[in-house]
């Protein structure tokens, strides 16, 4: 949404999407919406491999990467995404990687203690490019920037009501109403993949993705409770909120996320087994926070990449 209109100051810009996980609209005309390749998520804190195996097929990844024009174009930047990577690739087209998953992959930034060969190998695979700038929690190389963070977010002035945010959208609600429900003291905003409908159970409310009423919700939060992707522990650090992590289970990313934000000081937790429960404790009444300087950059860093490969 910030890197975007950016882009458009240098040039025309065409926008192609690919994945059936994307919850947010965004605001721009999207030239290209394809199927792509997905990762689904589960029910209970993972990444369902089965259904995302299944959702794939290598007949219709092949057409869509030989359906995309790549070579009309002055330059292609991708943001971790499989098809106009490929189709670079197998034209022998330059493609500028723009992502998370360069600055999380990248030899300086923190690993998690665990290895996964396969999840490495598929993210080092995922979206091959031929140029790397990537962003993280940290600047740990002068090619890995710090989090763009969202006007929409850094216009806001933080408060706090006292009520805990949540998005663990590879939890379903009935995992959530069972563990969160526990924790009698506090109160949950839940926002879920798994229902369109708004609902309320004990001290945990249930609502349907919403950008607006979900940034509404972080930013009058105590603290935000979610799994370890990038953009919203980015967020909730530059509101100053204090986070709790899950990384997903088969979610390679995710566990470079957490090896990160634990470095940093964030505490992190493998699930919401009852064996955690005394750490979500602990957590509710800790009340230090992890400090961050996020500056605004996106136009340096976009002008910096226009000017070395127009």
């Amino acid at each position: 949404m910030d890197v975007i209109p950016c882009l458009q100051q240098f040039g025309e810009v065409d926008v192609l999407i690919s994945g059936i996980q994307a919850d947010i609209p965004l605001p721009f005309e999207i030239k290209y919406r394809l199927h792509g390749l997905s990762f689904i998520f589960g029910k209970s804190g993972g990444v369902d491999l089965w259904k995302t195996f299944m959702s794939s097929t290598i007949r219709k990844f092949i057409q869509e990467i030989n359906s995309v024009p790549v070579e009309k174009y002055d330059l292609v930047i991708n943001d971790f995404e499989p098809i106009t990577a490929w189709a670079c690739h197998t034209k022998d087209i330059r493609c500028i990687g723009l992502s998370h998953q360069i600055g999380a992959l990248h030899p300086d930034s923190p690993k998690p203690e665990e290895g996964d060969l396969m999840g490495k190998f598929i993210m080092k695979n995922y979206a091959p490019v031929s140029d790397a700038y990537g962003f993280h929690f940290q600047s740990y190389h002068r090619s890995v920037y710090t989090p763009v963070i969202r006007e929409s977010i850094r216009n806001l002035e933080p408060t706090n009501d006292g009520h805990y945010t949540v998005y663990l959208p590879s939890y379903d609600d009935a995992h959530l109403l069972k563990h969160l429900t526990k924790f009698e003291g506090a109160k949950w905003e839940v926002f879920s993949k798994h229902n369109n409908k708004s609902l309320r159970y004990k001290n945990v409310s249930i609502n349907p993705i919403n950008s607006e009423a979900f940034i509404k919700s972080m930013a009058s939060s105590e603290g935000v409770l979610c799994g370890a992707g990038f953009e919203t522990p980015a967020e909730a650090l530059y509101l100053g909120k204090k986070i709790l992590v899950i990384p997903m289970k088969n979610q390679y990313e995710q566990h470079l996320n957490a090896a990160a934000l634990e470095k940093m000081g964030v505490p992190v937790i493998k699930s919401l087994k009852k064996k955690y429960e005394y750490d979500i404790e602990l957590w509710l009444n800790d009340n230090s926070h992890v400090r961050v300087d996020y500056p605004n950059h996106t136009m340096s860093i976009i002008e910096t990449i226009v000017n070395n490969h127009k």
